[in-house]
């Protein structure tokens, strides 16, 4: 069994640990996507959350019943998904 533990050790070792260098105009373009991607995000999500707020208060005037919570819980998960998927995935790869 310990013989094994060493050649899983020895394998682990060996494995090439590639320098992560992008040319800084691409690192430049691809934070601006990122960027722009991250502000059309937070955008949607405070859509989503006034169009909800917009179809519940109509249907209370109506007299109405319908699901919106429900919704605006599928709206306020996207958000915090998308507030939290950056922090994440620095945390992960930083």
């Amino acid at each position: 069994m310990s013989s094994l533990l060493v050649e899983a050790s020895n394998l682990l070792v060996a494995v090439p640990q590639p320098k992560s260098d992008a040319p800084g105009p691409l690192k430049d373009k691809v934070n601006t996507v990122l960027g722009i991607a991250a502000w059309a995000g937070t955008a949607a999500g405070v859509a989503g959350v006034l169009i909800t707020g917009a179809m519940m208060a109509v249907s209370l005037k109506r007299g109405e019943s319908s699901e919106h919570m429900s919704r605006l819980g599928m709206v306020l998960g996207g958000c915090v998904l998308v507030a939290t998927a950056g922090p994440l995935v620095n945390f992960v790869f930083a």
